[in-house]
């Protein structure tokens, strides 16, 4: 039988109407030119994708069996086909951002507005959507308001540094950190000081896949230098800082933070939540470079064992910040402070030390005519003759400006002479009396029945959970929290049955939204 020997099958290559010889004469030669000479080349190539597949590979074919079996031609085919699959993707990309560019129907200032009007999250979804949109979003002013907090730890350093590189010198205001989910409903009493691993287990529509491996993860979690960038060229980042909201970052110290703060001499509002720092050693910090704050929120992550603040931190933080209005300083052993007149917002909840003598001078000399709210709930020294005392300056005229008092204490209200015998009762104060006298007043007075409060106090290191109330944030809203505490010794004397609990004053919707 006679065998049939495979003819080899020439394609022709078609000449494109640009190299004709009225274009050619107007383009150098292709041997002179290489650049062009590998355009002609790569257009004669491609031209060959109108051939049909079949021609194709059966040419590939008979290009193979003329070469030598240890020939590398077909890897070489292989990565020149991927070469040309990434410069297509690359020029249809570029091709589709200049269209955008084209039908876009905003001028780029307007785009650049609008973008940075956006959350940063949504500014990140919007840079992905197309190399054109990406553009837009590296624009400095669409960073100038980062919000960089999450549920679970997601952010690292490199993320940080990244968006303030960015913002450069336009960066206003920084939030960053772990916020829990349940912070994040005004008007409820949910947790603001959380742990890395317990805002992972609590983290709504969150797989225990994703929980697993989350746990631990090095690159999720911020590090003492993630404040580092702000002091980068040239402390440009932070030279403007005016809001830096700081939640729950475990690996942070007073040394990082300080550094931070030197960094930031035009700071206006500043919140620190769960974080391991010295409550003394951050206010001077505030009190030297700080010097424009109004606002200062502090909440500590070890409810009453840092008792650190001394009366010359005080006196150094008021006469170095005379525009501080807003003070909150949430589970930290203070004593009674001096000096505050200034204030319209005071939030010492859960202080240790607290006797309730600093309210007098509030009323002395003119003070307390800018106050507006006040807390002092589950001040565990606050006495119950002090209240009294201040309430009665109500009556007499003074506070004129205040509008909500919180003076609740789950364990009671400490007795003159020994602060172990607890007062369970408001009814020696004269609550009815200043509501008659200042309807526009709201009151909270919660106190439990007589006989709950624990009287083994010598137990109170080994408690976990303290009620707090904290200050309205700089946008309005209200967050109620519970975090570790010191002196807590009985679990039972909260808000249950049985308790002798009284909210005094309107009770409308506003109350749980006070925007100051």
């Amino acid at each position: 039988m006679d065998t049939v020997e495979e003819e080899f099958v020439e394609i022709p290559i078609p000449i494109p109407s640009s190299t004709s010889s009225s274009s050619m004469a107007k383009r150098p030669c292709p041997s002179q030119n290489p650049r062009m000479e590998l355009e002609n080349l790569l257009y004669q190539f491609l031209s060959l994708s109108d051939r049909p597949s079949l021609s194709l590979d059966l040419s590939f074919e008979n290009l193979l069996q003329s070469m030598p079996p240890d020939t590398d031609l077909i890897d070489r085919a292989l990565k020149m086909g991927s070469l040309l699959l990434d410069a297509a993707k690359h020029s249809s990309r570029k091709r589709a951002s200049n269209h955008n560019s084209i039908v876009w129907p905003l001028p780029p200032d307007l785009t650049f507005k609008i973008f940075s009007m956006l959350d940063t999250q949504s500014l990140c979804y919007v840079s992905a959507a197309c190399s054109f949109f990406s553009k837009c979003a590296k624009d400095p002013l669409c960073y100038e308001n980062l919000d960089l907090t999450t549920l679970v730890p997601k952010v690292n350093n490199a993320v940080v540094a990244t968006m303030i590189q960015r913002a450069g010198k336009a960066l206003r205001s920084l939030k960053l950190g772990v916020v829990p989910a349940t912070a994040c409903s005004p008007g409820f009493c949910q947790p603001m000081v959380s742990t890395i691993r317990k805002a992972i287990v609590e983290a709504p529509n969150f797989s225990w896949n994703d929980k697993r491996s989350r746990q631990g993860r090095e690159s999720s979690v911020l590090t003492r230098c993630c404040l580092s960038p702000l002091s980068g060229d040239g402390g440009a980042p932070g030279a403007l800082l005016r809001k830096l909201h700081l939640y729950n970052i475990e690996r942070m110290d007073s040394t990082s933070l300080c550094g931070a703060l030197s960094a930031c001499p035009s700071l206006l509002d500043l919140e620190i939540v769960g974080i391991h720092v010295e409550l003394r050693q951050t206010l001077m910090s505030v009190s030297a470079n700080c010097h424009l704050i109004e606002r200062l929120f502090f909440e500590s992550s070890r409810t009453g064992r840092d008792d650190s603040l001394k009366a010359q931190t005080c006196s150094e933080l008021v006469n170095n910040c005379p525009n501080l209005t807003s003070l909150s300083l949430r589970g930290f052993k203070l004593h009674d402070c001096k000096g505050f007149r200034k204030l319209k917002y005071v939030d010492f909840s859960s202080s240790y030390s607290i006797t309730g003598n600093f309210l007098r001078n509030l009323g002395n000399c003119n003070g307390g005519n800018l106050l507006e709210v006040l807390i002092l709930r589950d001040c565990m020294h606050l006495k119950e003759m002090e209240v009294i005392r201040f309430l009665t300056a109500i009556l007499a005229g003074d506070f004129k400006l205040l509008m909500h008092l919180d003076i609740s204490n789950r364990e009671g209200l400490a007795c003159e002479a020994d602060w172990y015998h607890r007062c369970y009762s408001s009814n020696n104060m004269p609550i009815k009396q200043v509501l008659e006298a200042r309807p526009d007043m709201r009151l909270v007075a919660e106190y439990p029945s007589e006989g709950s409060y624990a009287e083994t106090f010598d137990a109170e290191m080994n408690s976990d959970i303290s009620l707090q109330f904290s200050s309205p944030t700089s946008d309005g809203s209200i967050f109620m929290s519970t975090s570790e505490s010191s002196y807590n010794s009985d679990h039972g004397s909260g808000n249950e049955e049985g308790q002798d609990a009284v909210i005094y004053g309107e009770s409308s919707d506003e109350d749980n939204n006070m925007n100051l």
